[in-house]
């Protein structure tokens, strides 16, 4: 039986065999090589924790002088021994933070293994997502205005790679073996929360609403990032009259932006593009699609300030090199 592709992916593909585009990563080795070799100026060493690294733009490798230990610059970031170069890995990492295309159709696209591409990008969400605060800190300095909060309806988690399994048609799904979406029962869904503040967006999966658990880790976060968090406003949803912030709400039925102009604009457009983006999984565990909700608001936020690929290598590099040092 003939492999199958997908669709979009599959017909990207022809159009790079045709020649119609070529993937040259080369410019992206070479701004990847160059912002990882000033980090690690910045780091001690991992053998012996010696602020001493030294490094050259002849040379893949770095030293540290204390005790002579020469890794290559790529060493203890996702770039390291992979198959993939380091433009590769960023340009994967890319289109599946940023465009509707899946990791099985990147994967088709590039001409790599599935595995090889899906544990590289996982990596690499793991890096920038710990590393895009500090950078945010320095990169972002001036968020201001009220804070809107929302929640969307609940998105289903799948199970996928959880107990208990998708059983056909029982939990709602295709009696083919391969993935379908499904509609799960009541506990088997995640509900989206989201906060905006200017172009700050941080987005998030909860099993449901309550405030201590669902939402004040949401308004927590963005008051991390955009310090202070500033006036809050939201809809009528009785959790939210829990807050001490300065709150200010919309009843939406009645209207959708108050007589006083409160409204949740904001999110709401973000609701309507994170929820195609994240059909293109079609299926996630909950572990999956709250770390995957959260990718997209990190990225959707430097989209918004309009920062450089730079920007995202400083993130990786931040959650790679700093943060173990």
């Amino acid at each position: 039986m003939p492999q199958t592709q997908p669709a979009f992916g599959g017909m990207l593909r022809q159009l790079v065999d045709l020649g119609l585009f070529e993937f040259d990563t080369e410019p992206l080795d070479i701004v990847i090589e160059r912002r990882l070799k000033e980090f690690w100026k910045y780091t001690t060493c991992p053998r012996c924790d010696h602020p001493s690294i030294h490094t050259w733009e002849s040379s893949d490798r770095v030293i540290c002088r204390n005790c002579d230990f020469k890794p290559v610059y790529t060493y203890g970031t996702p770039f390291h021994e992979k198959h993939l170069s380091c433009g590769e890995v960023l340009l994967a990492y890319l289109l599946y933070a940023d465009t509707l295309l899946s990791i099985s159709q990147i994967a088709v696209v590039l001409d790599r293994a599935y595995k090889t591409v899906y544990y590289t990008i996982r990596e690499v969400e793991a890096a920038v997502t710990r590393g895009f605060p500090l950078v945010w800190e320095q990169f972002q300095h001036a968020i201001s205005g009220p804070t809107q909060v929302d929640e969307s309806s609940t998105v289903c988690s799948g199970y996928k790679g959880q107990d208990p399994p998708r059983n056909s048609r029982y939990r709602g799904g295709s009696s083919r073996s391969e993935r379908s979406r499904w509609k799960g029962r009541h506990g088997d869904q995640i509900t989206l929360i989201a906060a905006c503040r200017d172009e700050l967006r941080v987005i998030r999966g909860h099993r449901g609403i309550d405030f201590e658990t669902d939402l004040a880790p949401v308004m927590q976060e963005a008051e991390d990032l955009s310090q202070p968090l500033g006036e809050v406003w939201t809809d009528g949803l009785q959790a939210y009259r829990r807050m001490e912030y300065d709150h200010r709400i919309v009843v939406h039925d009645e209207r959708y932006v108050s007589a006083d102009g409160v409204h949740i604009n904001q999110v709401e457009c973000l609701f309507s593009l994170v929820k195609p983006w994240l059909r293109k999984f079609r299926g996630l565990s909950k572990q999956g699609l709250e770390q995957a909700a959260h990718t997209f608001g990190l990225i959707r936020s430097l989209s918004l300030v309009g920062a450089s690929l730079e920007i995202v290598v400083d993130c990786l590099a931040t959650g790679s090199l700093l943060s173990s040092t």
